[in-house]
């Protein structure tokens, strides 16, 4: 396959106007793209961090059959590739010298760039992260729930999503060159943070939702601060978000799990989530 079928461009709009009908085919698999997209959409450019924005699809007789896009703080996310599509999309970043720091696709897809990726631009990668993509089947709410309820997130909460985001994009290590206060607005603007709180106020976890796009919400992020975890807060609080995001039209609720935290994956799959795909986030590195 010639790089050249992979048509670049860093234009959202232009981006949008080849492949928004691509991403709106498989929105589970898609999901990434499609709430990344909206989101550079809604909140501009440098969301995601400065520096340069990359999109690119994968076009033949002007039909789109793959697509990913780049910023630098979340690095390159992939949709579904075959090797020989990969490795052609491996070759037109090389080109001109673009170097993502990590790709995050769907497992064999994430294999097949990692592959092609080491011999075109002479690189190291390591699996960073192997994650489970789930859907929502019949939500099965804890059968006991912890004290507290439920609220979402206003203005006056902005201090304590800043604080939380930090501490939990460290605990995961992700979000770096992330602006936590742009982040903290852009989830208060929508009612999209949900907190877990004691009969007097005080919080206790706390889950997020992603704005609907594709008929799909992605929960995320889920948080609870290390010394008030294992009393049943965080299960409470994505049950809650996954009632919500129902009960408000979506027709797709998911989430992604880190595959090496057992107890994270027992509690989505009892709330009646459900394994879609399997995918991982690899690093680069020279």
């Amino acid at each position: 396959m010639h790089p050249d079928a992979w048509h670049l461009t860093d234009d959202l709009d232009d981006f949008l106007s080849r492949a928004a009908d691509f991403l709106r085919s498989r929105p589970a698999l898609h999901t990434v793209p499609l709430t990344v997209a909206d989101t550079l959409r809604s909140r501009g450019p440098h969301y995601y961090g400065e520096g340069e924005l990359l999109f690119g699809t994968l076009e033949s007789h002007g039909e789109v059959g793959a697509a990913f896009l780049h910023a630098p703080a979340i690095g390159l996310h992939l949709t579904p590739v075959t090797p020989a599509q990969a490795d052609a999309l491996a070759a037109r970043l090389a080109g001109p010298g673009r170097r993502p720091v990590q790709v995050n696709a769907e497992r064999d897809s994430a294999a097949a760039f990692v592959d092609a990726w080491r011999r075109r631009a002479d690189t190291k990668a390591r699996v960073r992260m192997r994650q489970r993509l789930y859907r929502l089947g019949e939500l099965t709410p804890p059968a006991a729930l912890p004290d507290g309820r439920p609220r979402v997130v206003g203005a006056a909460d902005r201090a304590l999503l800043v604080r939380w985001f930090g501490e939990f994009a460290e605990a995961v290590g992700e979000g770096a060159g992330r602006d936590a206060g742009a982040w903290a607005d852009a989830r208060i603007s929508y009612g999209g943070i949900t907190l877990w709180e004691a009969a007097d106020g005080t919080p206790l976890a706390m889950a997020g939702v992603s704005q609907e796009v594709a008929g799909q919400v992605r929960v995320a992020p889920v948080y609870t601060p290390a010394e008030l975890r294992r009393r049943g807060y965080a299960g409470a609080v994505t049950a809650e978000v996954s009632r919500a995001a129902r009960a408000a039209g979506a027709a797709e609720v998911l989430l992604f799990t880190d595959l090496a935290d057992p107890t994270s994956n027992g509690l989505y799959q009892r709330l009646g989530y459900q394994g879609v795909a399997d995918f991982t986030v690899w690093s680069f590195t020279d």
